[in-house]
This record gives C-alpha cells, sequence and structure tokens, in this order.
C-alpha cells in the first residue's frame, strides 16, 4: 500500500476527485493548504503573494494502483498539455499498516487481514 500526497491548484480539484471517483478511487481525504514552490509565489507589480492557495489530497491505494493513480492525478490536475509552474507536487510513501477504526481490521501491504481487539 501507498499514501499519495498532491498538493494542486484548488481549481482543478473538483476534476482530480472526479477523475479519482470514475476510475474507482473514491477514498480521498482533502485540506485547504498555503505555501509556494520552488517558484517562491507569485509577483504581481510589487507585490509579491508567497504563500499561495493550493489543495493537499490524501489517497491510500494498493501497490499495483499507485502509477495508474498518480497518472489520474496528473492528467486531471495539469494545466494545459505541458502544464506550468505552480501545477503542483505528488509526493509517493508506503504504508506499513491501516487500521478500520469502525471495524477493527489491520491491513497489511501484503493484503493480510486481521482482527484486532480493543
Amino acid at each position: 500500500m501507498h499514501l499519495i500526497k498532491a498538493i494542486v491548484r484548488p481549481e482543478r480539484t473538483d476534476r482530480i476527485l472526479s477523475d479519482l471517483m470514475e476510475a474507482g478511487f473514491p477514498a480521498v481525504t482533502k485540506f485547504s493548504v498555503v505555501g509556494r514552490g520552488k517558484q517562491r509565489g507569485i509577483k504581481i507589480g510589487d507585490i509579491t503573494y508567497d504563500e499561495l492557495q493550493k489543495d493537499l489530497l490524501f489517497t491510500v491505494v494498493k501497490d499495483t494502483d499507485c502509477e495508474y493513480v498518480i497518472r489520474t492525478i496528473m492528467k486531471a490536475a495539469r494545466s494545459g498539455d505541458k502544464g506550468a509552474f505552480g501545477d503542483g507536487k505528488i509526493f509517493v510513501t508506503p504504508i506499513v499498516e491501516a487500521y478500520t477504526i469502525s471495524s477493527g481490521i489491520k491491513e497489511s501491504p501484503d493484503g493480510g487481514m486481521e482482527e484486532v481487539q480493543v
């Protein structure tokens, strides 16, 4: 399993979520965040905006689905055909274990599942 974190333009979020839903990946957590990337913000006239509004999307997927989900996000998040500065960044992290609170089920990367007693 992998945790995919995507920092994207807020105006692209609805399309990304829709494309992920259509692709069979409905489970996404969204945060509104501010920050800047390599471009160091945006300068308009004499004013520099160094904290830009972005959305941070989290989703956990099976190893076999990781590349597909990344490509789905990239396609939906990219501005135009070639993209533009500020379109965002995707980070991928391995997941060691995942727990479903309501059922007490523990999932491991190898697909194993076990019930955890609380």
